[in-house]
């Protein structure tokens, strides 16, 4: 079968495109966008990317279905073309269902935060275990070659989007996934363009909920308001609870060092546990590690050997990344684009760092663009001793005065940070976009200036 991939580059449909070659298919696509890391990683599977949505790559490619990435809708020539000739067309997440995981044990990694690093941190525990676990992750990964495979076990880990589907199909994409077991790491008010209010998005969280049989399990937080309100509609399965330092969670963490380097997993049913010595730091990652360490109990393993898969696992690129490390200043690409997250992943820094953290925050999501957390920004920054936002345009709302360095040029930008950065300073980059090139072009100036 010939496929091709509309916005074959999004970090869904780019892992997608790897499993549709592992298949055996013959795989092709396109982007308005294609750039690293994603791209490489797409050559590297052997498959062919074409710029831009000129119907003549269709026409080119022939192909015998086409997969609709989510960021395409109607006005697109792609989109036109496929309508009008009548082509075979699905979604992304149906792709999925009905060629790759319709008769896999699914266990879906959905939140607002968390979810790329969880769903890379469970596969990496099953994997080490010796399951070889099918999974999709919607980042690049350093313990495997690729941010998907089909996997020779039962099991296939994937990260569960609320995002909709496709410009057809306004369900979100993970009611697609029929899980078997559903993490939900957290629940906010994000993606400003598809939901009105929390009460939208919490309507799409009970429609996954409502999938998840009788003898499966949701893992989630305990003493979570937001999620325990979604439950509260209805939930017909196992319910399995994690905290840190919180006795009436089925899975915790105690012994907590300041940084969450080290900490203890206890299981409060059996009094299994294990410690824990890693390289991740702050209490999001510690959450996270709790989600995996419930859903690895959940398919029969014990906590020690969850520890030690947990003490190798080398995480997602663009989740505090480090990009330069010379001297005694360091360079971080982090994905945090949302307040909660900036703030968690600045807690992390700040908590291992004593001299002086810099944020530098670009404000590329679609609800940042549209202003809706901008009384947030402040908070969320707090932890940093200077901050600097970037948006590459006209913003359509008041930047905050308080906020201080507010950039729409990227020469600027780098011209600004260059000056503050300073001996010991941990310098952090926060976006999910490209950043207009900002972090090539500060390593290189870093590098330069040596």
């Amino acid at each position: 079968m010939r496929v091709y991939i509309l916005g074959v580059c999004g970090t869904f449909m780019g892992s997608l495109a790897v499993l549709a070659k592992e298949m055996g298919y013959i795989v092709a696509g396109c982007d308005e966008n294609i750039y690293p890391p994603m791209s490489t990683q797409l050559e590297k599977a052997g498959i062919c990317l074409d710029q831009g949505y000129d119907p003549a790559h269709l026409k080119k490619f022939s192909p015998d279905t086409v997969i609709v990435g989510n960021a395409l809708s109607r006005g697109n020539p792609m989109v036109e073309l496929l309508l009008n000739d009548n082509m075979v067309y699905t979604s992304g997440p149906g792709f999925l269902h009905d060629y790759i995981i319709k008769d896999k044990r699914v266990i879906a990694v959905s939140g607002t935060h968390g979810k790329t690093t969880t769903s890379a941190m469970l596969a990496w525990v099953l994997e080490h275990a010796g399951l070889k676990p099918g999974f999709l992750v919607g980042g690049v990964l350093h313990d495997f070659p690729f941010s998907a495979r089909v996997g020779e076990g039962e099991f296939f880990v994937i990260e569960a989007d609320e995002y909709d589907t496709a410009f057809f199909d306004k369900r979100s994409k993970f009611v697609h996934y029929k899980p078997e077991m559903l993490i939900i790491n957290n629940i906010e008010f994000d993606h400003a363009d598809i939901f009105n209010d929390m009460d939208d998005i919490k309507r799409q969280f009970h429609h996954v909920v409502r999938l998840v049989p009788s003898k499966g399990q949701v893992i989630y937080p305990a003493n979570d308001p937001e999620i325990l309100s979604v439950l509260a509609k209805g939930c017909w399965s196992n319910q399995s609870t994690f905290s840190v330092n919180h006795q009436n969670a089925n899975i915790i963490a105690t012994k907590v060092a300041s940084s969450g380097s080290q900490f203890e997993l206890v299981n409060t049913a059996t009094a299994d546990s294990a410690i824990v010595n890693w390289p991740l730091i702050g209490e999001h990652n510690l959450n996270n590690a709790l989600a995996v360490a419930s859903a690895a109990v959940a398919v029969g393993l014990n906590l020690q050997a969850v520890a030690r898969a947990l003490e190798k696992f080398q995480g997602v690129k663009r989740r505090m990344e480090k990009l330069y490390d010379q001297g005694d200043v360091q360079i971080f690409d982090d994905f945090a684009h949302h307040p909660s997250a900036i703030k968690t992943s600045l807690d992390g820094v700040r908590s291992s760092h004593d001299g002086r953290v810099i944020a530098v925050v670009e404000l590329a999501s679609n609800t940042m663009k549209q202003g809706f957390h901008k009384h947030a920004l402040q908070a969320a920054v707090s932890p940093a001793d200077k901050c600097f936002f970037y948006f590459g345009g006209d913003l359509s709302w008041a930047f905050p005065d308080e906020l201080g360095g507010y950039f729409s040029q990227v020469e600027s930008l780098l011209d600004a940070v260059l000056k503050h950065i300073q001996s010991g300073d941990q310098v952090v980059l926060m976006s999910n976009g490209s950043f207009g090139g900002f972090r090539e072009k500060l390593t290189e100036a870093m590098l330069e200036r040596q």
